[in-house]
């Protein structure tokens, strides 16, 4: 029997936490920059159609470096940005951010969540499984050999 999907209260999947993190005018001047991999204002300005002010790119393009997804470097009077991560990095740190959540709770609070994990992907996939099992031995294999 297939189990209900419901959305708890303060619960988010991490495609939401992107979302909810970024507004929808940062995520598409994030997705702009990384096609570019620098860009000024007056750029995103153009590839924007002219569109949308020039002083609201400014001001978003400034937020993105204050939330450190954007480095930037003076040339004459202008800033030029670039992305600090690649959108493969952004989305892992969502991932690791997720998890790490999970974890604050301690064994108690993971063992149902692993468990669970570990029953939707035997339902899902034999084959996942078996990947699930090689990455964990794969892992303790790794923490043994950096103890010796």
């Amino acid at each position: 029997m297939k189990s209900p999907r419901f959305f708890l209260r303060g619960f988010r999947r991490p495609s939401e936490v992107a979302s909810l993190a970024l507004g929808k005018l940062e995520r598409r001047v994030l997705d702009e920059t990384w096609q570019r991999r620098e860009a000024s204002v007056r750029d995103i300005y153009l590839a924007f159609g002219e569109n949308i002010a020039y002083t609201t790119l400014m001001t978003t393009l400034d937020r993105l470096y204050k939330k450190r997804l954007l480095d930037r470097r003076k040339e004459g009077r202008a800033f030029l940005y670039s992305p600090v991560c690649s959108p493969e990095e952004f989305a892992e740190g969502i991932r690791a951010d997720f998890v790490d959540s999970l974890l604050e709770h301690g064994a108690e609070g993971v063992q149902p969540v692993l468990a669970c994990i570990v029953d939707t992907v035997s339902a899902r996939d034999r084959e996942l499984l078996d990947e699930l099992e090689r990455l964990v031995k794969e892992k303790k294999r790794q923490l043994k050999n950096k103890a010796d």
